[in-house]
């Protein structure tokens, strides 16, 4: 059988001569697009390389800025979880201009075109005036950004983040509340930690609640296998 797939390509009849110039066109056309196609592969397998190390780079930037050695901990639990390094950046994108560009330049790379935030949305979240207009709208952006980033890797990211078919690593809130809590104190705005964590698992509700049916049924498919 092709090792490129498709109809097997038989041996040239002894006596005959060989060698590609024998191949018929349809082979030679075969040959051609295998070849390519090896090509591309390779290209994005580069690509790829070269995103993830830009990633993890960004990652290694943010954390070694002094004021956040205190998420270290929170990001080294989420990679010890094989969570993967684009979705921790997408996190993080909130408060740091480097990985908020790393995140848009993946997404520029991965989709034609990127979702427009719903800015009207916003009025959910400054409806009581706690939280600014102009706070509301970079809070829908970064929602918008999770949500995306999540949407390209469901499976690879949320798999890797739920413990159970009904449970998500509580690193993540972790994680999030003191990003949002950092973010708020840029404001000018010091809101206790146990007091973001309602708002911050409501956000992450919003990101992940569209995605949690599917993973729910891979969950339960892994567990029958082992079954």
């Amino acid at each position: 059988m092709s090792e490129f797939g498709g109809p097997e390509i038989g041996a040239p009849g002894e006596g005959a001569a060989s060698g590609f110039e024998e191949l018929s066109e349809e082979a030679k056309q075969r040959f051609a697009a295998a070849a390519a196609g090896m090509q591309q592969i390779r290209r994005e397998e580069k690509k790829s390389k070269r995103r993830d190390d830009q990633v993890a780079k960004a990652i290694v930037q943010f954390l070694d800025e002094a004021d956040h050695a205190h998420l270290f901990v929170l990001v080294s639990r989420l990679v010890a979880r094989d969570c993967p390094s684009i979705f921790i950046l997408a996190i993080l994108s909130l408060i740091h201009q480097g990985c908020r560009d790393t995140v848009k330049e993946y997404l520029g790379e991965m989709l034609n075109e990127i979702p427009e935030p719903d800015l009207s949305a916003s009025s959910a979240l400054t409806k009581n005036g706690a939280i600014a207009v102009a706070d509301g709208q970079i809070l829908i952006r970064w929602i918008t950004r999770l949500q995306t980033v999540l949407s390209l890797d469901v499976a690879g990211i949320l798999l890797k983040l739920m413990v159970d078919e009904k449970h998500i690593d509580g690193t993540i809130l972790q994680l999030t509340t003191f990003v949002l809590q950092e973010f708020f104190h840029a404001q000018k705005k010091e809101v206790p930690f146990e007091k973001l964590q309602p708002l911050t698992a409501s956000i992450l509700q919003t990101v992940f609640e569209p995605f949690i049916p599917s993973v729910r049924k891979l969950l339960q498919q892994k567990t029958e296998e082992k079954e």
